[in-house]
């Protein structure tokens, strides 16, 4: 089932619907506080989830106890940064699901951001774009095939197989180590 995921043809068409369609709600959502009237301000979400976690019926106890310390003792001190990271964060993995460049790298990073918002307690779309996000990983490399990851992946290995495959030069001849 997996080689059908990331081999098949049909398959890269199916994705990249999916892709569209998580591209666009990513995208719109960034663009949206991005250039909204007033500016972006996660304060009061944080300070809400801080205030308000995720409480386990059973226990009484909080569900997500290291991710509500991570919100108050890093993320709320650094709310300003919090601030550009989301908004631009948001438009940027829906620019690169939408237009398939980095596609895995931008899947990823939309559903650490879905991740994030569940464990705060909101569950509006994340639940779905958490799912179609995750189909988007499991088609690997086949999710960008109609997209700009076909161009783009073979430059970026192309540059690091330089990086790390570097020979090291012959002191003697100023060729590389294997050459005669």
């Amino acid at each position: 089932m997996m080689k059908l995921w990331r081999e098949n043809r049909i398959a890269a068409i199916i994705v990249t619907i999916v892709r569209f369609v998580v591209g666009y709600a990513w995208l719109t959502a960034g663009w949206h506080k991005i250039t909204g009237a007033t500016p972006f301000n996660a304060g009061g979400f944080l300070n809400n989830a801080v205030n308000n976690p995720v409480i386990d019926k059973a226990t009484g106890e909080a569900v997500y106890p290291t991710y509500q310390a991570f919100l108050e003792h890093f993320a709320l001190p650094n709310v300003k940064i919090i601030n550009v990271l989301i908004p631009w964060g948001e438009f940027l993995v829906g620019l690169g699901l939408i237009l398939g460049t980095l596609t895995l790298t931008a899947a990823f990073f939309g559903l650490m951001m879905n991740f994030m918002f569940l464990f705060a307690g909101t569950v509006s779309t994340n639940p779905w774009l958490l799912l179609l996000g995750m189909l988007v990983v499991v088609a690997g490399t086949n999710a960008g095939r109609f997209g700009l990851d076909r161009y783009v992946l073979p430059l970026i290995h192309k540059g690091t197989d330089r990086l790390f495959h570097h020979k090291p030069k012959n002191p003697t001849t100023g060729e590389g180590a294997l050459a005669k």
